[in-house]
């Protein structure tokens, strides 16, 4: 159960969100400090499963043949073959990249995949996640669902989504609480290198969580 602080800052934050006519997602912008981060491995790289899901639509694009392609087609938005691939022209390609938000293939199509999109999907952090022959795709799909990317790159500030405005604060302030517990896990110096952190809406202001 998330810290009574976080949940408290979630509540604030979605009370003073002002009404949209849409739902608003809910973020976290997470400040380091005392980390060099022109140094690659220093950054903030990681995929977070959030326990009360993302509260959005994910899309999916699932790379496979055979049985794994049909199974696939129970969960993914689309489902591509080797040679569907091969055919994407490059507009075609950064399109699809742009609207996906991940992409699975299975080990064996990885090679070809980079090479063919590499140079689009590399770039935007959106490379498959690889599936192995006895990895279930449903699963794997489902799972991604729920999943967020934090990647802070060379920048002192980083933002990721954890909700949307129509879940319960305690959910949202559940998911924070993972977030930061896996940051405060992997920072070089744990929670000494996160020097401010904040939720809120789209289009609200701003309450600090820690």
């Amino acid at each position: 159960m998330a810290d009574s602080d976080i949940e408290t800052a979630v509540a604030r934050a979605l009370e003073e969100s002002p009404d949209r006519n849409f739902t608003e997602t809910v973020d976290l912008a997470i400040n380091l400090r005392d980390l060099d981060l022109n140094e690659p491995s220093n950054r903030v790289d990681e995929s977070i499963v959030l326990p009360s899901g993302t509260g959005q639509e994910t899309r999916i694009v699932v790379i496979a043949e055979g049985e794994t392609a049909v199974r696939a087609e129970e969960a993914a938005d689309e489902v591509l073959s080797e040679s569907d691939v091969a055919d994407l022209d490059d507009d075609e390609a950064k399109d699809m990249a742009d609207e996906t938000d991940f992409f699975i293939a299975e080990e064996a199509m990885m090679q070809d995949i980079a090479r063919h999109l590499g140079t689009i999907l590399g770039p935007r952090g959106k490379m498959p996640d690889p599936l192995a022959p006895d990895d279930d795709v449903v699963e794997t799909v489902n799972r991604l669902k729920n999943t967020v990317q934090l990647r802070s790159g060379d920048r002192r500030t980083f933002h990721t989504l954890v909700g949307a405005e129509d879940m319960d604060a305690e959910k949202i302030a559940d998911n924070i609480d993972v977030i930061l517990r896996r940051l405060h896990a992997d920072l070089e110096k744990g929670p000494q290198n996160i020097d401010a952190v904040y939720v809120k809406t789209t289009m609200g202001p701003s309450q600090e969580v820690a």
